[in-house]
């Protein structure tokens, strides 16, 4: 006798929603398939997506504010340590 059900492959019918259909699709040879929320998991997928693309931001631009100047800083002291040290001096300077 017949439910009138459109039965799929796997023995699941029509009268499931969609979400445990492809679940059930996605985890073949499973008994029973886990129920997938599809705005979560869009929601989840925009939120990796935009951490990777933050973490590709850190590893471009990672140097903080404090440590650029500390850096800015050292290259002057280098450069005045290296201007004093000089032997000969330039055209434009006198003696």
């Amino acid at each position: 006798m017949s439910t009138g059900c459109l039965t799929l492959r796997g023995g699941l019918d029509a009268r499931y929603p969609l979400t445990v259909l492809l679940a059930g699709l996605l985890h073949k040879g499973a008994g029973m398939a886990d129920i997938i929320n599809f705005r979560q998991a869009r929601k989840a997928k925009v939120r990796a997506d935009k951490e990777q693309a933050a973490a590709a931001n850190r590893a471009k631009f990672g140097r903080t504010k404090p440590e650029r100047q500390a850096s800015l800083q050292e290259e002057a002291r280098l450069e005045r340590q290296l201007k004093g040290a000089r032997r000969e001096l330039g055209k434009d300077e006198t003696e």
